[in-house]
């Protein structure tokens, strides 16, 4: 499972190389697929209860599953990029989201708060704590203490064989409650974040979910096995990063 969450990391780290303004979404997921494939693995997305491309790409008020298209990017846009991978029969899965050039003070607070609150859910994802531990603390951050719409319709999952499993992470909840956290178990937890209301619609694709207020929405995922003591996080964002700091398209001072 760590080398399926690397590919994607990987993936990501190449797509994060050649985002800038003036590109178009359906040339990224070409890429991406080329780039899963090359490497002796399988788009884990495409035909996936008929969704009909390698990867999501949510573009500003899109918060996950956005349809890949020939929309170019813009500057001050603000990209949220989902793959998934089939390599060894074992699914990687996470997102990233990426800035193209300077979208706002505000808008970066809000990227900013959502990956702190992704490693703050890390945090307890560990032996012998609750999926309500992690739910809590992500609720907590981003809700509470500062005020942004906390995804309620859409969850972070269980990983392995199948892309979705159980137990489901939802990225609201109460401290000790939910599915108990057993050593080797493998998540995905994802705070979808939006800078306005919590609320969520889908448009008539049946794929693509929005804010109800079209303000932006802001989506990270880790893949993470549950340990004693510290969650081993299988994907890479340093890579990313790396690829994110190197590439003066994309805004990554936060």
């Amino acid at each position: 499972m760590r080398q399926s969450a690397l590919l994607v990391s990987k993936t990501l780290s190449e797509v994060a190389k050649i985002l800038k303004p003036g590109i178009d979404t359906l040339s990224i997921d070409i890429l991406i697929g080329e780039i899963i494939r090359d490497n002796h693995a399988v788009p884990s997305f495409l035909n996936y209860r008929g969704y009909p491309f390698n990867s999501c790409i949510s573009v500003n008020d899109v918060v996950v599953h956005g349809f890949p298209n020939g929309n170019e990017l813009k500057e001050g846009d603000i990209v949220s990029i989902d793959i998934g991978v089939i390599k060894e029969k074992f699914h990687g899965d996470h997102a990233y989201t990426f800035a193209i050039g300077f979208p706002g003070d505000e808008i970066i607070q809000l990227i900013k708060i959502t990956k702190e609150s992704l490693y703050k859910g890390i945090e307890k994802a560990v032996v012998g704590n609750r999926v309500g531990d992690i739910s809590y603390v992500i609720h907590d951050y981003t809700e509470k203490k500062h005020g942004y719409g906390v995804v309620r319709e859409l969850v972070g999952h269980g990983l392995g064989k199948q892309l979705h499993e159980d137990p489901q992470i939802p990225n609201y909840g109460r401290r000790g409650t939910g599915h108990k956290l057993m050593e080797g178990m493998v998540l995905a937890i994802e705070p979808m974040i939006n800078l306005g209301k919590k609320e969520v619609y889908t448009e008539e694709d049946r794929w693509t979910v929005r804010t109800v207020d079209h303000k932006p929405s802001v989506h990270f995922e880790h893949n993470v096995s549950i340990q004693k003591g510290k969650a081993d996080i299988l994907s890479d964002y340093s890579i990313i990063e790396a690829a994110e700091k190197s590439n003066a398209n994309l805004f990554s001072n936060y």
